[in-house]
C-alpha cells in the first residue's frame, strides 16, 4: 500500500490523495462519523504543517475554526485519537498546546473500502501499483495486426470494428478481452486482470457496446469478467 507521506516530490498529490480518502469515507458514514471526518479535513487542511509532520494548535483556534465550543474541541480530538488517526507527540503544558502528529497509514488502512468509489486508478494509486498509461503502453497507429474474425463470432467482428476505429486503444485494452459466453442479450468478455477488466469498463463500454450492437443488435449488455 502506498502511505502518501506529504513531502518531497509528488507531496501536493498525495495530500489531495489522502483528504479524497478521508472524504470517500466520510460520505459512506452516518452523520456522527461524517462531521468527525469533515472537522478532520477542514483542520488539517486549514493549519498541518506536513515537512514537520505536526498539528499544533490550540483548543481556542480549533474551536473558532470548526464552530464549536472548546468542550466539543476536547471531546472530539479524544474521538480522533481513539480511532488512531491523531497521534499525541508532545502533551500541552505552561502555556504550550499539545502537538499531535497524524497515523497516516491508520487513516489509510480505515478508508481502504472506500477508495474503489472514487475509481480504480484511485485505488490502484493508492495501492502502490502503477498507474494505467503505465500498465500497458500505447502501441503506435497502424502497429497493432487486425483481429482473426475465422470463427464470425459477434465479438471477434466487433474487435474489427474497434481496430478499424483506434488501432492503439484496440491494441491496449481491447485485443486481450477474450469472449467467455453469451446468454441471450448478454455478452460476457474474460479481462486479463481486474485493473485491466475495472479500466475498460469505466472508460471504454460505451465503445464496446455500441461496436457489439452494430455486429449483433440483440446484444442489450456486455459484461466484463476476470
Amino acid at each position: 500500500m502506498l502511505s502518501p507521506r506529504a513531502v518531497g516530490r509528488n507531496a501536493a498529490a498525495r495530500k489531495y490523495d489522502l483528504i479524497t480518502a478521508l472524504g470517500a469515507y466520510a460520505l459512506a458514514r452516518d452523520k456522527n462519523d461524517h462531521r468527525l471526518t469533515l472537522r478532520l479535513i477542514t483542520l488539517v487542511t486549514a493549519r498541518y504543517n506536513w515537512a514537520r509532520d505536526e498539528l499544533a494548535v490550540g483548543q481556542r483556534e480549533i474551536a473558532r475554526l470548526w464552530s464549536v465550543d472548546e468542550r466539543t474541541v476536547k471531546r472530539e480530538m479524544a474521538k480522533l485519537r481513539a480511532r488512531g488517526w491523531l497521534v499525541v507527540r508532545r502533551q500541552g503544558a505552561r502555556g504550550r498546546v499539545t502537538e499531535y502528529s497524524m497515523d497516516i497509514d491508520r487513516i489509510l488502512e480505515t478508508t481502504r473500502e472506500d477508495w474503489p468509489r472514487v475509481g480504480p486508478d484511485f485505488e490502484h494509486r493508492m495501492q502502490g501499483e502503477p498507474a494505467p498509461d503505465r500498465v500497458v503502453p500505447m502501441p503506435l497507429r497502424g502497429s497493432v495486426p487486425a483481429p482473426d474474425v475465422g470463427d464470425g463470432s459477434e465479438w471477434q467482428l466487433a474487435q474489427a470494428i474497434l481496430h478499424a476505429e483506434d488501432p492503439g486503444i484496440y491494441g491496449s485494452w481491447l485485443r486481450a478481452l477474450v469472449r467467455s459466453e453469451r446468454a441471450g442479450g448478454r455478452l460476457v468478455l474474460r479481462a486479463p486482470s481486474r485493473f485491466h477488466g475495472a479500466y475498460v469498463q469505466s472508460n471504454l463500454m460505451p465503445r464496446v457496446l455500441a461496436a457489439c450492437q452494430d455486429i449483433d443488435s440483440d446484444v442489450a449488455e456486455v459484461v466484463i469478467i476476470v
